[in-house]
């Protein structure tokens, strides 16, 4: 693993052995004047294992990118992409009070 791409490296290691799909895991790496943003795909099934309760597997995983930019010099962000046919359905606003007749 190159020091440069050491960040993408371990994402893919520790999203594989999280996930049911580790052959769907897929990490991109783009290097702007912002810093790294690294993307990652991963199989519909496995979206819930990412994200975790209240997105607490998600925040840490982002926290373990960061400390390992920190380490490098530089600045690394996590964007997590929503697979095709994702499960997530759409929200439903809620009423206020004064919208409610009684």
């Amino acid at each position: 693993m190159a020091e440069n791409t050491s960040d993408q490296g371990f994402l893919e290691y520790v999203v594989k052995a999280l996930v049911d799909h580790p052959s769907d895991v897929k990490v991109d790496r783009k290097v702007d004047e912002m810093g790294v943003l690294l993307t990652l795909k991963v199989h519909a099934d496995d979206m819930g294992q990412i994200i975790g309760r209240e997105g607490s597997t998600a925040r840490s995983i982002r926290t373990l990118i960061r400390m390992i930019g920190l380490k490098n010099h530089a600045r690394v962000n996590l964007k997590i992409e929503e697979p095709e046919g994702g499960r997530r359905a759409p929200r439903e606003e809620k009423s206020s009070l004064d919208d409610l007749k009684i």
